[in-house]
């Protein structure tokens, strides 16, 4: 994007954000507005400007903080976050931990797991285990779609059982 923005108006992200910022403009859709109306900008163009001017995307964010957004409103879930990554980090040194907006991906070669606060009241956890058929706990990846096969639906810590880490585990050897 950054590289488009600097082909088609010739100024660079940082030139552009100079410019958003001069008109004292603090809210995401009227920046958008501005850079549609006032410089011929498209959409993508407006927002991705928008965007990083607030710093209000995830890559304008540390990872702690991302986690830390995460469960804003959902604090009583994160024993049981801090429970599944004491677990999964035994596994190995090899596993790089990725936040998202909405979730925690864990990665070996691939991702092999997400951990993403659902509700208020749990944690959807999604494993990728090709080929594995859905038993009891282990269900369908739900809204995960394709990035994950299965879910688990955390409510306690006590759920973070072995039965649980040993399908994570399943996971993280076959992202290996």
């Amino acid at each position: 994007m950054e590289e488009g923005l600097l082909e088609k108006t010739g100024k660079s992200l940082k030139d552009w954000i100079e410019v958003v910022k001069k008109t004292e403009l603090d809210k995401h859709k009227a920046i958008i507005d501005y850079l549609k109306k006032e410089h011929g900008f498209t959409h993508g163009y407006a927002n991705f400007v928008a965007l990083k001017t607030l710093k209000s995307d995830t890559g304008s964010m540390d990872d702690s903080t991302l986690l830390e957004n995460q469960y804003k409103g959902k604090e009583s879930l994160k024993p049981i976050y801090e429970k599944l990554i004491e677990g999964i980090s035994s596994f190995g040194n090899d596993i790089t931990k990725t936040p998202k907006k909405d979730s925690l991906s864990m990665i070996r070669k691939r991702q092999f797991a997400l951990i993403k606060p659902a509700t208020k009241t749990r944690i959807d956890l999604g494993l990728k285990l090709k080929g594995k058929e859905e038993e009891g706990r282990l269900g369908s990846s739900g809204p995960f779609g394709t990035m994950c096969t299965h879910r688990v639906q955390l409510t306690s810590v006590d759920e973070v059982d072995a039965e649980v880490l040993d399908w994570i585990k399943e996971a993280y050897e076959m992202a290996g």
